[in-house]
């Protein structure tokens, strides 16, 4: 169920979306589905705890009318994951994006820049939640890996990663020389 806030327009849009009716018309089709998200997305930068009952409407209503479509399922999911990130429940945010990444592997495999995008955005998170900075560490070199060799040493989102790579290894207190080299030798 979606949480009910009982703060503004916002609130009432969300309750009015998820409970299916509109001025006594059915809301199902797509287009006031991508309309709600739009909603959240707008009020995420600057009022994200009224931007989350909003997202998660969007994903209810994706689940209940569109429940073969992953693509657009995953989609509201990586922007409810933000959402969890931006309020600072970063362990929601990481479970949340563990999944996504996982059905992204499974259906496009792992060199799909989507994929690795998806990717890109839970080592960040995973960064800056400090929980787990030995995985981070390791989920990111693979990762760079995988981007050097689809997407080129030189590409946005590979330069991304290695950004978000150097930034762990050096506040991780265990570092080394050579992981802040970033192991040059092995650009490809």
């Amino acid at each position: 169920d979606i949480p009910q806030t009982g703060r503004g327009d916002a609130a009432a849009t969300t309750r009015i979306y998820f409970e299916g009716r509109y001025l006594g018309r059915p809301v199902t089709d797509e287009n006031r589905c991508i309309a709600l998200g739009m909603l959240a997305e707008g009020l995420r930068g600057s009022r994200p705890e009224e931007a989350l009952p909003v997202f998660q409407a969007q994903l209810a209503l994706w689940r209940r009318n569109w429940p073969d479509d992953e693509n657009s399922i995953l989609i509201v999911q990586t922007n409810l994951s933000s959402c969890l990130d931006d309020l600072g429940r970063r362990e929601e945010a990481i479970d949340l994006k563990v999944d996504i990444y996982r059905r992204r592997e499974a259906t496009l495999g792992a060199s799909h820049k989507t994929t690795i995008l998806d990717g890109c955005s839970l080592v960040i998170t995973m960064r800056r939640s400090m929980i787990c900075p030995d995985e981070a560490i390791a989920f990111a070199r693979d990762l760079l890996g995988e981007a050097r060799q689809s997407l080129g040493a030189d590409h946005d989102l590979t330069l991304k990663i290695s950004k978000s790579l150097a930034t762990a290894l050096v506040n991780h207190s265990e570092r080394t020389r050579g992981d802040l080299r970033l192991n040059r030798h092995r650009r490809g």
